[in-house]
């Protein structure tokens, strides 16, 4: 499995590559009140792609602390019923939940 992993990684990187070698025509980006921009359309796309993965993990970042919270909110009810039954750390038959 590993062996396929880094197959599939050098893969990715030479499909990539070749994208970037063939894409290397000069662009402009225009802004407001006259501002421009002129790169390589590589460097362009990259931006935009990395501003785009930047903006889904912010994104997501809400839904994954929220849950967080829940899990350790869950761990200590589950700590306290253990406790409360009496079952101890080296006990082998926690309460589970439900």
């Amino acid at each position: 499995m590993r062996y396929f992993n880094w197959l599939f990684r050098v893969t990715l990187f030479i499909v990539l590559l070749g994208f970037a070698v063939k894409n290397d025509q000069p662009v402009t980006l225009h802004y407001f009140f006259g501002y421009e921009w002129p790169s390589s359309l590589v460097v362009v796309l990259l931006i935009f792609f990395a501003a785009g993965a930047a903006v889904g993990v912010l994104a997501m970042l809400v839904n994954v602390l929220q849950q967080r919270r829940e899990i350790a909110r869950l761990k200590r009810e589950i700590r306290v019923k253990n406790k409360l039954a009496g079952i101890g750390e080296t006990q082998q038959m926690p309460i589970q939940p439900s």
